[in-house]
């Protein structure tokens, strides 16, 4: 019982220091890694808008908006929600934000599974969890959030 309570201690003595900091870094590439995916994407609609406005009307079928007003709040939310995370500023909710974004993004582009694309479809599903992930734990010690939670006290 003793060697194994050694070797439990060998193998745990590190996990403050990693819970730490390790912790933190961890959400920050998950907040730079998620909003640059959809930073992206927001880049390329605004650079071509009528073939933007073209996939709103005729390929995204988005339930209850009109196609231009989805392709703005789409576009919009594709840039503004990404900003917020690499700064760590309203981190939750702007990956709430990209969550449900992301959700509607594979909920009204049948295509998705007509064409049977596993690779496009499991990519939403992983930021869909990596932002489950920012939503469940926050930004960490490394973002706006937590340096404004430290001047609050």
């Amino acid at each position: 019982m003793n060697a194994l309570l050694r070797l439990h201690r060998a193998t745990t003595r590190f996990d403050d220091c990693i819970a730490a900091l390790g912790g933190s870094v961890l959400l920050l590439v998950i907040r730079g890694y998620v909003g640059w995916q959809f930073f992206k994407a927001g880049l390329v609609k605004i650079q071509d808008w009528q073939s933007t406005l073209f996939l709103f009307r005729d390929e995204y079928q988005v339930p209850i908006l009109p196609p231009d007003l989805a392709a703005v709040m789409g576009t919009g939310g594709e840039l503004l929600f990404p900003a917020l995370l690499f700064i760590g500023l309203f981190s939750r909710p702007a990956a709430l934000g990209l969550f449900l974004m992301n959700a509607m993004a594979v909920l009204s582009y049948p295509a998705l599974f007509e064409f049977e694309c596993p690779a496009a479809l499991n990519d939403h599903f992983y930021w869909g969890a990596l932002m489950l992930v920012l939503i469940a734990f926050g930004p960490g010690r490394i973002s706006l959030d937590a340096w404004l939670g430290r001047q609050g006290r």
